[in-house]
């Protein structure tokens, strides 16, 4: 099935259905909350279509669809895709109906204003991934940001405006700085476009060049804004507080999908624009990334909350993937991108489960609780694969991210490796020392007893993410064909940068001589 533009229909869809919401009656909040579900729900499922009709074998971006949008063609709507964006695009449209689906009885005001936030953020996110024009880029970017900081902002907790003002001022001033790289880029290609693909193709050429200099501070222009996104340590003081404040959805989102563009800017931006700055930066960012993974871990070890639990854990679980990324072998990039998955599938289902405890008992203290199995066996069970997920069990779909990561970091550094490693065994600690005050022994506050098990509604919404937890465990070969040949071409363009006979070591991995051939 052949679908013309079909990437400007999953970008647009969720905007057009979030401004037909526009025209709904404010007291039709039951119709509200089905046509918006509705409306992401079409968007995922012709999103599918991309992952079927991806052509395995190339490297080339897929989709294409570019036109002039102003300053006379140098900046245009230019969108498409590679295995890299596929896969994120395909989190992104999976996790947003099961977040409005979420909200279905939590959200109780503004319902109209709510399911309109989160169709415009839908639009946001999937632009980030799909464009491959930096002004377009920066634009979606940016506009994501808006309807996130409404939904901390309005719908949140206690705290909830300090929890936005924080959240958007700290992706503002990388971003800002981001756009200032983005023209000087634009000026060193002579004025002709903004266009990524280009850009990129003329750096690796060499008929545009760079100095060291120049390269250096482009380089760590976007860095800070793709750092404080994901976040990498110690630009992560923003992430606890959202994470707490924002309501379920906002937090599934936030933890689902919007950590995993300053991830994916690393590897689409960095890396291909700034491969000698790259290579000189890796041990720092490595260092970072390792600290990142450790301090995580402890923090989330000591916290009497549920969602800072789990926010914490994130820091440590992003700063695994910076570490892949940066370790720039095949099994490392091939790791760190699954694992985006894997941590958007798994820390949006805490966060789901999170929120259906907190909407029973109204209270998120690990203290609060306990015994909770007794009354509550699906939820306990269901909180557990999840638990399973987090911490990488073989045959779920962390351990695939985790032991690529883990072998490719290996190649560049034992001792990085191992420091990896222990991060690993405290969040095993963390998660399973929760689980068990949480869910087993006897039931310590009487309101427990009181607790209902979820609901058909909450198994429904589960149910998908714990197939897809274990479809990844078992078989996660579809996702890593896809995502080949593209992170391929990243670490040709990461070894072509680097100087013969230099102290820094690129590990070659010897694959399918037919495929690497497909990307010459």
């Amino acid at each position: 099935m052949h679908i013309p533009n079909i990437l400007s229909l999953i970008t647009y869809l969720p905007a057009l259905a979030g401004t037909a919401l526009m025209l709904f009656p404010n007291r039709s909040g039951t119709a509200i909350k089905t046509f918006a579900f509705l409306a992401s729900a079409a968007t995922f499922l012709i999103s599918l279509l991309l992952f079927f009709q991806f052509d395995v074998s190339t490297a080339q971006m897929q989709f294409e669809e570019s036109v002039s949008w102003m300053e006379g063609g140098a900046i245009r709507h230019h969108l498409g895709i590679d295995g890299l964006s596929l896969l994120l695009i395909l989190l992104t449209t999976f996790i947003t109906p099961l977040a409005v689906v979420s909200s279905w009885n939590a959200v109780t005001r503004r319902v109209k204003a709510y399911m309109i936030c989160m169709l415009f953020l839908e639009t946001g996110m999937i632009g980030v991934f799909a464009a491959l024009d930096l002004v377009l880029f920066y634009v979606f970017w940016e506009v994501m940001l808006i309807p996130m900081y409404f939904l901390i902002g309005v719908w949140g907790g206690e705290r909830r405006v300090y929890a936005a003002v924080k959240f958007i001022l700290y992706t503002m001033v990388g971003s800002l700085l981001m756009l200032v790289a983005i023209l000087y880029l634009y000026h060193v290609n002579g004025g002709a476009s903004f266009d990524l693909v280009e850009i990129t193709r003329n750096l690796a050429a060499g008929s545009i060049r760079l100095s060291s200099r120049e390269e250096f501070w482009l380089f760590l222009a976007f860095l800070l804004a793709f750092a404080i996104k994901v976040p990498l340590f110690p630009f992560h003081t923003w992430l606890p507080d959202a994470h707490v404040e924002a309501p379920t959805a906002g937090s599934v989102i936030l933890a689902g999908v919007l950590l995993k563009m300053g991830t994916y800017g690393l590897l689409r931006f960095c890396l291909p624009l700034f491969p000698t700055a790259s290579i000189a930066a890796a041990p720092y960012l490595s260092v970072l990334a390792l600290v990142g993974i450790v301090y995580g871990a402890l923090v989330a070890m000591v916290q009497p909350d549920l969602k800072k639990l789990v926010a914490y854990s994130s820091v440590s679980h992003m700063g695994l993937v910076v570490l892949g990324i940066f370790a720039f072998t095949q099994q490392g990039l091939q790791g760190s991108t699954i694992q985006m998955l894997n941590h958007g599938l798994s820390t949006g289902a805490l966060f789901l489960l999170v929120g259906m405890i907190y909407e029973r008992r109204h209270t998120r203290l690990i203290s609060d609780f306990g015994g909770l199995a007794h009354g509550n066996p699906v939820l306990a069970a269901m909180f557990l694969v999840v638990t399973l997920s987090s911490i990488g069990l073989p045959g779920l779909n962390g351990f695939v991210g985790e032991v690529l990561i883990l072998a490719g970091t290996f190649l560049r550094s034992p001792v990085y490796a191992a420091v990896a490693a222990t991060g690993m065994i405290l969040g095993a600690v963390y998660m399973l020392w929760m689980y068990q005050r949480v869910f087993l022994g006897k039931v310590t506050n009487p309101a427990n007893l009181e607790m209902t098990d979820i609901s058909l509604r909450e198994k429904v919404l589960l149910v998908p993410i714990l197939i897809l937890m274990l479809w990844i465990g078992v078989y996660s070969s579809p996702l890593l064909e896809r995502m080949d040949a593209s992170l391929q071409l990243v670490q040709k363009r990461i070894h072509a940068a680097h100087a013969p006979g230099g102290g820094f070591r690129v590990e070659q991995r010897q694959g399918n001589p037919e495929r690497s051939g497909a990307n010459q």
